[in-house]
């Protein structure tokens, strides 16, 4: 009998004593479940920003996203960078996607100033703040936190003091239009402004070339055999310019017709080194996309933001590009 009870108290220690040590296993486990999950628990959601650009064909907006992405990644932001590409019916369609996905904020390139008002106040309604960039919005009723772009205006104004210098302060003109955007419209304005100044020089044509280098040319056409004495052309992007270059020559004009283009675009600054084009207005896209970070930037973390932040423009002629600039 007392062996059977040692052996039973053998065996009970024995059990206690594995007891205790799976306990401590599951105890040491337990902590170190908590601390991998503690770092998951404090780690923060990354931002996400909708973009909707006017197009990613052109030069201009190429740098202008990539300013976007490189402050973008300076703040550890995720982008949803989108096109509507001249229409504006995918423009909204892509915005209305943006605020499905709840995403902190959304960076609109308007394609028509006026008919985007109603997707800008659907994400009004939805408290998601909004940002222009390039292009800002015309409709009423809407909020935009904050507009960064070019000084269209005063980029208007040396388009025109550049095409005035080249005629010499006289001449028939022609302006290669497109006043579905506002950034356009604020550049044609301080054209317009400046040549009233200029009493030797009229403007006999405004037409739209929607912004597109087929459609300036046509338009370009139409202009040209409407004045067989026009002097000079102002194309408010460098594809309406490129289109009417495309237009003077093919009437065999060229040297008779100057032409004054706005962005200096890579195919753009060759022909005014090559004397086809006298002019562009440069802008600055890669910095017009940083800025509109640090915006949204600092409307997140509560700062106060500048309802308009606007970047200065310079001409570049012939002899920028002798010099290299």
């Amino acid at each position: 009998m007392d062996r059977m009870t040692r052996t039973l108290a053998h065996s009970i220690a024995f059990l206690s004593g594995l007891l205790v040590l799976c306990l401590l296993a599951i105890g040491c486990g337990g902590g170190a479940k908590r601390e991998g999950k503690a770092p998951a628990a404090e780690a923060r959601p990354q931002i996400r920003i909708g973009v909707s650009l006017l197009t990613r064909t052109h030069p201009f907006y190429q740098e202008l996203e990539a300013g976007l992405a490189a402050e973008a990644r300076a703040h550890g932001y995720e982008l949803n960078v989108q096109s509507g590409e001249f229409d504006v019916a995918r423009q909204k369609d892509q915005v209305e996607n943006f605020i499905v996905d709840r995403v902190a904020a959304i960076v609109v390139c308007p394609c028509d100033s006026k008919s985007i008002g109603t997707s800008v106040q659907a994400a009004n309604r939805a408290g998601i703040p909004v940002f222009t960039a390039d292009i800002a919005v015309l409709a009423e009723g809407v909020s935009v936190v904050s507009h960064i772009a070019s000084d269209n205006v005063a980029g208007g104004r040396l388009a025109a003091q550049a095409l005035s210098r080249a005629l010499g302060g006289k001449g028939r003109i022609a302006i290669i239009d497109h006043p579905e955007v506002e950034s356009v419209i604020q550049r044609v304005r301080g054209f317009e402004e400046e040549m009233a100044s200029q009493p030797g020089i009229r403007v006999v044509a405004k037409l739209s070339g929607r912004g597109m280098k087929d459609a300036a040319f046509r338009t370009a056409e139409d202009i040209l055999q409407a004045h067989p004495d026009l002097d000079g052309i102002f194309g408010i992007n460098d594809d309406s310019a490129l289109g009417a270059l495309a237009a003077v020559e093919k009437a065999g004009r060229l040297g008779r017709v100057t032409i004054v283009g706005f962005d200096a675009v890579p195919e753009a600054r060759q022909a005014i080194r090559a004397g086809r084009i006298y002019a562009d207005v440069v802008q600055q896209p890669r910095t017009i996309g940083e800025e509109t970070v640090k915006a949204v930037a600092g409307y997140l973390a509560g700062e106060k933001v500048a309802p308009v932040h606007l970047i200065p423009c310079r001409l570049f002629t012939k002899a920028d590009a002798a010099a290299g600039k």
